[in-house]
């Protein structure tokens, strides 16, 4: 299977079970990514590995998440790069260019 192919088919799946995304041909899965429900993706979000999306989470234009756990109600972004080994706790707003790497975040930046 082509990359353009299962990039295509991660797309479809997501948007089947109600992911909203604002140019879906702009914002690329890996095949392990795992989202829940009420999730926003705007354009040209990167999901690298072993990336996990709680509910009611919104990813703003030019993020690139790796290796990161996101709790619910979250807002990411802007241009916010997500590191593994973070964890963003419920609740929390990574603003735009912030870059986070193994850290646990209850808070607003």
């Amino acid at each position: 299977m082509s990359l353009q192919n299962l990039q295509n088919k991660l797309r479809d799946k997501f948007l089947k079970k109600g992911v909203k995304m604002k140019g879906p041909d702009t914002v690329f899965f890996s095949k392990d990514t795992k989202i829940g429900k009420n999730v926003e993706i705007e354009p040209y979000v990167v999901f690298a590995n072993n990336v996990q999306i709680g509910n009611n989470v919104k990813i703003l234009s030019f993020s690139h998440l790796e290796g990161v756990k996101i709790e619910n109600n979250v807002s990411i972004g802007p241009y916010a790069r997500l590191r593994p080994g973070s964890k963003i706790k419920s609740g929390s707003k990574i603003g735009n260019f912030v870059e986070v790497k193994k850290n646990y975040y209850r808070q607003k930046f």
